[in-house]
């Protein structure tokens, strides 16, 4: 046996170096002859969201499963991931960054949820695809461990007794959206007031030690924005998550330059290009990719790197299904500047149900790191066929004069 094919039939594979483990992984893997042969997508109703799959088939019959589950077009993604297909039949499965590329640049018109969302989803079936051809968790391909385990935040809801019930199961961070709406209506004052007052009273009931984290998600004007995070700047959360929108980017540098307490976003940003003015201005003090939308597994360890680069923590987003989190494990596994990562665990059996292979596996507040090859988990079509999609209404928030307000 030579030193190649020894290599590739031990251990000694996930001991090499991270260059020579990527140079011998795709060597392995282009001895499979695998070829794409078709894309496959299935959409799940989970009451208020659809989450939206793909998969990616292969000659061999190895199929990798990815996600971009986003939020009132997911019909419109389902539709541009299949669009992918034409492109991607006849191509070898485990050439991702060539084939990334070609799918985001060759259109020519690119950018936007919808065409990131379906790039990511067909991208991370890619490196599922190869993690199992080669038996290996994806993040062993991604160059190996930076941590030992990952620590998470737990979405709740925005009472004491949600933030200590986190605690109670062995959590070191919560997150919530504390902004007041009431039947839809922003009505500013009110909003940011008592806003601040449920803060105030997490804070008290959890102490000091244990992390706050306030997701605005992009409800509040400028000067809403500058009023909310003066009032909890002694109240020390880890972050106020989308205090504010997207299209000026010198709005939040205004914010900034108002108030001390640390700021995230990122989570409606796509691909490298979306953070690198976040990071090199400083804006923020945490990005928050989510890998079903930011350009899949890879984009995300590069916005990761540039994030690195400039001192910034990554927290990245993820309120979607367990693929998506596993997805966003095999990242956070490999990238220094990953500090925490959202958990939005599902206890309805049937969701449960829903997914096969490998749980995540959470214990006090951190997870294992992924060990199943490939990402780790596949879904359960039959399950999946009793809960189709569904349209969901999204809140349709107003001010008092019937103005559209943000969300």
């Amino acid at each position: 046996m030579n030193r190649r094919a020894f290599l590739l039939s031990s251990g000694a594979l996930l001991a090499l170096p991270s260059f020579a483990l990527a140079q011998e992984a795709g060597a392995k893997a282009r001895t499979f002859n695998l070829k794409i042969t078709g894309l496959k997508t299935v959409i799940v109703n989970v009451g208020s969201v659809n989450w939206v799959f793909c998969k990616v088939l292969t000659n061999e019959g190895l199929t990798g499963l990815g996600e971009g589950s986003i939020t009132s077009k997911e019909a419109t993604l389902a539709q541009a991931i299949m669009e992918h297909e034409r492109f991607l039949v006849g191509k070898d499965p485990t050439d991702i960054e060539l084939l990334w590329q070609g799918m985001f640049r060759y259109p020519r018109w690119r950018g936007g949820p919808i065409l990131n969302s379906a790039i990511s989803a067909v991208e991370i079936a890619l490196w599922d695809i190869l993690g199992k051809a080669l038996n290996v968790p994806i993040y062993k391909l991604l160059g190996g461990a930076a941590r030992n385990r990952i620590r998470l935040y737990l979405d709740v809801g925005s009472t004491p007794e949600a933030f200590l019930k986190a605690k109670e199961q062995g959590y070191t961070a919560a997150k919530s959206g504390f902004i007041a709406v009431e039947n839809d209506l922003v009505i500013p004052s009110y909003a940011v007031r008592e806003g601040a007052k449920r803060v105030e009273a997490v804070r008290k009931a959890v102490g000091d030690d244990f992390d706050i984290c306030i997701d605005a998600h992009g409800k509040l004007t400028t000067p809403m924005a500058i009023d909310f995070c003066h009032r909890v700047e002694d109240l020390n959360p880890l972050f106020v998550e989308e205090p504010t929108q997207l299209e000026d980017i010198d709005e939040l540098e205004l914010l900034r330059s108002k108030t001390r307490v640390s700021l995230a976003t990122g989570e409606r940003s796509f691909t490298k290009y979306g953070f690198t003015e976040y990071c090199r201005r400083h804006l923020v003090n945490y990005v928050q990719p989510d890998v079903c939308h930011a350009g899949g597994i890879l984009e995300m360890k590069k916005i990761g790197a540039i994030a690195e680069a400039y001192r910034i923590e990554m927290a990245p987003h993820n309120p979607q299904s367990e693929v998506s989190t596993l997805a966003s494990l095999h990242v956070d596994a490999t990238t220094p500047a990953c500090t925490i990562q959202e958990y939005s665990p599902r206890s309805d059996q049937w969701i449960q149900d829903l997914f096969y292979g490998g749980a995540v596996k959470v214990k006090d507040g951190f997870a294992d790191l992924p060990d199943r090859p490939g990402l780790g988990v596949d879904l359960d079509e039959k399950v999946a066929a009793k809960h189709p999609y569904k349209p969901v209404n999204r809140p349709k928030y107003v001010f008092s004069d019937g103005g559209v307000a943000d969300h």
